[in-house]
């Protein structure tokens, strides 16, 4: 197993990965429209793949943006978030887990991401990040379907000796003109198993099924693909997931069509001569910190109401550049805006900036002018490298105005050290990471109401 951090670390590239190169450049040229995938204009128009780096001259490998697993043949890659790299430690399994714990959580939060809300213990589940999800998806899906399968009314079009539903008159003035005239085409509603959920749903299985070296997961998935035995086969697109809506009696199904759609999204797969060889699952890191932090405020702090990717005004006038705050905030009648920076900050030694970006700080100022805000706050998360807060606070003069600006840079603990020193444990998700959320409630009500 090889544990990549974001942009940190090198491993060593052996024979065994030689293809993986190539097989990944092959996905980044079919990989599903999804913006997730699309940071910016260049990548759009950029062929190469993006998901890893291959320095050739050294023959290593190196992690980019994305977080989550590559499975390759017999092999995994663990792609880790760059906060939790400590360039004098080395990881751990257990320490692994705990970190796959941590996103995870964050995903709990997630609004945009699609992480279901029914979580489990983790304790249950001793294995990667990735079986993990697995398990939590196989086990809720598995329990549903011993008590319910969803159907629903599909239109059927049949040629029957009686009419049923509606005649189809265009097909009978053809049955008649071939003398059939004793077939009657009829339109109708049925009750059937065999829908466009079901049959994302037996892909999703069958696909985690090839992927999962699990056994109780592999013993899960088998009795889901069992009981959906009767359903068509066929390659699913999250497009298509997303756009299935359930009636109150199939409510609980929403659970599932939100692993569903998790897995697809995110999940990218290859296979030769229907044996997987490869499997990735992939999130951008900076995406899931921006979700998680709108997610959080919005349901921990109930008195701070909270707006994301708010796009209401352009910096021009002809209203060509929109501008996009992460989050737009109202705090006992103030107006604060919120921008999310998934990179590491410093404490000054070495760095007069503090790893703050000085293009940051523009985008803050126009910011604050066209929304007419003068609190802007710059979210950081913390990292094991460096947990001493920021004290920082800068002030920017309006000359046209005489306002000033105030922008302030905050880190927040979204690290919880003492499971990541103790190598994990069992328990609810909410349970384990309870201390962690108070800890940022605390911490956000004391920088939101200052």
């Amino acid at each position: 197993m090889i544990n990549l951090f974001e942009y940190q670390n090198k491993a060593q590239l052996t024979d065994r990965f030689e293809k993986l190169e190539e097989f990944l450049d092959e996905i980044w040229q079919n990989r599903e429209k999804s913006p997730y995938f699309y940071a910016d204009e260049d990548e759009t128009r950029s062929e190469q793949q993006q998901f890893l780096q291959f320095l050739h001259r050294t023959r290593e490998i190196k992690s980019n943006k994305y977080v989550g697993l590559i499975i390759f043949e017999d092999k995994k890659i663990n792609l880790l978030p760059k906060i939790f790299y400590d360039p004098n430690r080395n990881y751990t399994e257990k320490e692994i887990k705990a970190i796959h714990s941590h996103i995870l959580w964050y995903l709990s939060y997630c609004r945009k991401i699609k992480f279901p809300s029914y979580l489990t213990s983790l304790g249950t589940a001793k294995a990667d990040f990735f079986e993990i999800l697995i398990y939590l998806f196989a086990r809720y899906t598995h329990d549903l379907l011993q008590n319910t399968i969803f159907q629903h009314y599909q239109q059927v079009h049949s040629q029957l000796p009686y009419v049923k539903g509606r005649l189809d008159m265009q097909a009978y003035s053809r049955n008649l003109a071939s003398g059939q005239w004793h077939r009657l085409p009829s339109i109708y509603d049925n009750f059937v198993m065999d829908n466009d959920f079901n049959r994302i749903l037996k892909y999703v299985a069958k696909l985690l099924y090839h992927s999962s070296q699990s056994s109780e997961n592999k013993r899960l998935l088998s009795d889901i693909l069992f009981v959906l035995d009767d359903v068509d086969e066929g390659k699913a697109r999250p497009r298509k997931c997303k756009h299935i809506r359930f009636n109150p009696m199939f409510a609980e199904f929403e659970t599932v069509q939100a692993y569903c759609r998790l897995f697809l999204e995110h999940s990218i797969s290859f296979n030769y001569k229907d044996r997987f060889r490869l499997f990735a699952f992939l999130l951008p890191m900076e995406y899931v910190f921006e979700d998680f932090i709108f997610g959080f405020i919005d349901r921990e702090l109930p008195h701070v109401r909270a707006r994301s990717q708010v796009s209401s005004k352009t910096l021009d006038e002809q209203g060509i550049f929109t501008l996009r705050p992460d989050i737009l905030l109202e705090v006992n009648g103030r107006r604060i805006i919120a921008d999310t920076k998934y990179k590491v900050v410093y404490d000054g030694a070495g760095d007069p900036h503090f790893g703050i970006s000085q293009p940051d700080l523009y985008q803050m100022v126009a910011y604050a002018v066209r929304y007419k805000v003068q609190e802007i706050f710059l979210f950081y998360p913390e990292a094991v490298v460096n947990d001493a807060p920021l004290a920082l606070e800068f002030v920017v003069k309006d000359e046209f105005s005489g306002e000033k600006i105030v922008i302030r840079p905050v880190q927040l603990p979204i690290i919880n050290r003492e499971l990541l020193a103790s190598g994990g444990q069992g328990g609810d998700l909410r349970t384990v990471f309870e201390p962690l959320r108070r800890r940022l409630v605390e911490k956000l009500i004391q920088v939101l109401e200052k």
